[in-house]
C-alpha cells in the first residue's frame, strides 16, 4: 500500500522498512505508524502474537532520562507507584497524576540506579510529562526528552525467547526487568515488558541502530512464523487483556481509583502528585469504575457507546471496545456507575439496538506474560 504519511507527522527510524512491507499507516500521537501490513491484516497479526510471535515498531513511545543525585527519590515523589519496591535493573508500571487525581499519563519507569531513571511515556504525552517533571526537579536533577533518540521494538508471543536467542540477544530474565546487550555495533536494552499479555520483550535501541536490529530479529524469527504487526493488532491484543489506553480508559478526567489501578499507587508513600485527591476518593469510594464487558450475542462495542440498564437508562459508557479475535466475540472496557459488579448483566446501545453484555473482570483471555 502506498505511503500516506503526512508531512507534519514524525516517522520512525524504521519507516522505510514498513513502506517496503506494504504497511497501511495511521496517525497516532503525532506519529505516522503502521496500522497493519499487506498480506496479513489485524486478524493474522493478532493470531501470530497469541500463537507464535510478532514484532511491533513502537518507536512512537516517549523516552525520557531523569538523572542526577537522588533522581530515583525525586521520581518517587512525583509518580504514583512506589519505586522503592524495586531495585536497579527492574521496571515498574506507574502513573503521573494531576493535583486533582486525573491521569496525565501512564508509563514504565526503568530504574537504572539511584541517580538515573529511564521513563517511557505515551507518544502524545511525552512533552507534557517532561515539562511537569522538569518544573518540579530539584537542583542537580536533569530531565531530558529523548523522544526521537531511540527506537523501541516489541517482540511478543510464545516464541519470543527463541527468536531473540537466535538473534543473539539475552532472554529469560524475570518479568519487568531489563538487561543491556550488544548486537553488532549497537547497544540494545532488552526489557521483559510488553502490552499484549503474551510473554515478550521490548528492545530499546539507539535510532541509528534500529534498522539492523529490526532486520536481525526479523531474519531470526522466520523459522518461528514471526509476523510484523501494527497498531491495529496492538489494540485488539491489549483490549483482550484489559490494559488501559490513555485518552480512553484513563485520562485527566479518569482517575486511577476509577480505573481500578490502585495496585499501581503507593498508598503507603508519604506523598506523590495528586495523592490527597486520590486518598480522598479511595476513602469515599468512586462513583464509577472501569469494568470489562463481554458480549452475550453478536454486538461489537465501540468507544463512546452508552451502557444502559434493563430500562434503557444510561449507566455508563464504553471507553474501549472491539471484536476479540481470540474469543470471536465483542469485548469492551467501560466506565460503569456503582453499584454494578462483576457478573451483572447490562446492555450496550449499538446504533439504537440494545445488545446484552456480561460484566466480566479482565483479562478476557488467559495471560502468558509471566510464564517462565
Amino acid at each position: 500500500m502506498a505511503d500516506t504519511t503526512g508531512a507534519d507527522l514524525t516517522t520512525s527510524p524504521l519507516h522505510q522498512r514498513h513502506v517496503d512491507a506494504g504497511a497501511k499507516f495511521a496517525e497516532f500521537g503525532g506519529w505516522s505508524m503502521p496500522l497493519e501490513y499487506a498480506g496479513g491484516g489485524v486478524l493474522a497479526e493478532h493470531a501470530a502474537v497469541r500463537t507464535a510471535v510478532g514484532i511491533f515498531d513502537v518507536s512512537h513511545l516517549g523516552k525520557v532520562t531523569v538523572s542526577g543525585p537522588g533522581a530515583a527519590d525525586f521520581i518517587n515523589r512525583c509518580l504514583t507507584n512506589d519505586l522503592s519496591r524495586i531495585g536497579p535493573g527492574q521496571a515498574q508500571y506507574t502513573l503521573l497524576c494531576a493535583a486533582d487525581g486525573g491521569v496525565v499519563d501512564d508509563l514504565i519507569a526503568y530504574l537504572k540506579s539511584a541517580d538515573e531513571v529511564f521513563l517511557i511515556p505515551n507518544a502524545a504525552n511525552c512533552a507534557e510529562v517532561v515539562g511537569i517533571l522538569a518544573a518540579a526537579a530539584p537542583t542537580g536533577v536533569t530531565v531530558t526528552n529523548q523522544h526521537t533518540d531511540f527506537a523501541v521494538l516489541a517482540v511478543q508471543g510464545p516464541h519470543s525467547d527463541e527468536v531473540l536467542s537466535a538473534a543473539g540477544l539475552p532472554t529469560g530474565h524475570p518479568y519487568m526487568s531489563f538487561v543491556a546487550a550488544g548486537l553488532g555495533d549497537t547497544e540494545v536494552i532488552v526489557c521483559r515488558t510488553g502490552y499484549t499479555g503474551e510473554r515478550g520483550y521490548e528492545l530499546v535501541v539507539p535510532a541509528a541502530g534500529a534498522v539492523p536490529v529490526w532486520d536481525a530479529v526479523v531474519a531470526a524469527g522466520e523459522p518461528y512464523g514471526l509476523q510484523p504487526a501494527g497498531l491495529g493488532a496492538r489494540d485488539t491484543l491489549r483490549t483482550e487483556m484489559g490494559y488501559p489506553l490513555h485518552g480512553q480508559d484513563i485520562s485527566t478526567s479518569i482517575t486511577p481509583v476509577q480505573a481500578r489501578l490502585g495496585w499501581a499507587v503507593g498508598w503507603k508513600k508519604e506523598a506523590f502528585i495528586g495523592d490527597r485527591a486520590l486518598r480522598a476518593e479511595k476513602e469515599a469510594g468512586p462513583a464509577r469504575l472501569l469494568r470489562g464487558l463481554k458480549a452475550a450475542g453478536r454486538g461489537i462495542p465501540r468507544p463512546g457507546m452508552a451502557v444502559v440498564d434493563d430500562s434503557g437508562h444510561p449507566v455508563g459508557v464504553v471507553t474501549s471496545g472491539t471484536f476479540s479475535p481470540t474469543l470471536k466475540t465483542g469485548v469492551a472496557l467501560a466506565l460503569v456507575d456503582e453499584p454494578y459488579s462483576d457478573g451483572d448483566v447490562v446492555a450496550v446501545d449499538i446504533r439504537g439496538r440494545a445488545e446484552t453484555f456480561l460484566i466480566t473482570r479482565p483479562p478476557f483471555v488467559t495471560p502468558g506474560v509471566r510464564e517462565t
